[in-house]
């Protein structure tokens, strides 16, 4: 009797899964979860590497167009960034400012020290301000304002 049950449990609805996994990729999610009775589904992908890569191009452009000497500089941030950055705790929308039009937090050079306010990740509609982890200066701000922003992320380089 009991091996009847534990047949009937680990009976995959393959079906199910690819079109969970295809919900997954048409809605740009990392997970999605279904629950069924005593059945639930996770799938789950892991999209660091897709984040991590996106907003590098859009950050080097910018500066390319400005000026072609830039654009050398901007591509060596990214791998520098990482090591002192403070990373985004959460998934959420990146804001600069307390308001649009306002001052920003910081900017390049500024000297902050620590618990200062440097920008405000929205998630959900509650906004969240992230706190310098130690003072310095800051070299790097590696998000631009209202971008989306990843869990673990790299925001702002501190020294």
């Amino acid at each position: 009797m009991a091996d009847s049950k534990e047949q009937q449990a680990m009976r995959v609805d393959t079906a199910l899964i690819k079109e969970l996994a295809e919900l997954l990729s048409a809605n740009e999610l990392t997970e999605i979860e279904v629950e069924d009775g005593d059945r639930k589904i996770r799938v789950k992908r892991d999209a660091a590497p897709v984040m991590a890569y996106a907003p590098a191009p859009a950050m080097a452009a910018a500066p390319a167009l400005a000026a072609p000497a830039a654009a050398p500089v901007a591509d060596a941030a990214p791998a520098a960034a990482p090591v002192d950055a403070v990373k985004s705790p959460m998934v959420g929308t990146a804001y600069l400012s307390s308001e649009p039009g306002a001052k920003p937090f910081i900017a390049v050079g500024a000297s902050v020290k620590q618990g200062d306010t440097l920008l405000i990740i929205e998630a959900m509609k509650v906004m969240n301000p992230i706190q310098a982890p130690k003072g310095g200066k800051v070299t790097q701000i590696l998000v631009g304002d209202s971008q989306p922003v990843e869990f673990d992320q790299p925001l702002v380089v501190i020294e």
